[in-house]
């Protein structure tokens, strides 16, 4: 293994990979002035590796800071949930990722969040069952839910409004309706 200067840089792919990030994400960041990065004569980016690492110690998962509301995503389909959480992270949310219903209730069990999205249609146990948990343990609307489906039709949107979800979604999904719709229902304070 080649030794590793501090002061190397990487390029666009590289810092992508090294943050956890997609190309699109940390090109974001670096719009944004989040992330430092140097242009070369030809206008490709590259990105010092110290600053990726102060970035990362300053900040949580995903590149946001360490606070804000904490939103659990909770979907065995593990692109969706990178593509959801980067987006809704980016807006200034913490979130939490469980890929099934076990593991999303043990999700709550040690960090009770503000907002969780909740697919309906999961392995083993599926969402409108893990809502029913949800509310026994916790009571109606304590924990406001907003429930995501391929199958879109009026009967699942009346089951989601009368099971006490906060709202409904059809999948695939238009993204910024879902950030959307999760800025209404808690939104995050300015800095």
């Amino acid at each position: 293994m080649a030794y590793r200067d501090d002061s190397e840089w990487l390029t666009l792919g590289q810092a992508a990979r090294f943050l956890g990030v997609a190309q699109s994400t940390i090109r974001k960041w670096s719009d944004h002035g989040r992330v430092p990065a140097f242009y070369t004569p030809g206008g490709h980016r590259r990105y010092r590796r110290t600053d990726l690492e102060a970035f990362l110690e300053r900040s949580g998962p995903g590149g946001r800071p360490r606070s804000g509301p904490v939103v659990l995503l909770v979907d065995d389909d593990e692109q969706l949930r990178k593509l959801v959480r980067v987006n809704l992270e980016f807006e200034g949310y913490v979130v939490h990722e469980a890929g099934g219903v076990d593991e999303g209730l043990s999700a709550i069990e040690e960090a009770k969040p503000d907002l969780i999205l909740l697919d309906v249609m999961m392995p083993q146990v599926d969402g409108w069952e893990m809502l029913r948990r949800i509310q026994d343990r916790y009571g109606p609307g304590t924990i406001p839910v907003v429930m995501f489906s391929g199958k879109v039709d009026e009967e699942a949107q009346g089951k989601a409004a009368s099971s006490g979800a906060q709202g409904f979604v059809g999948k695939p999904f238009d993204l910024q309706h879902l950030i959307d719709q999760t800025k209404q229902i808690v939104p995050v304070r300015p800095a």
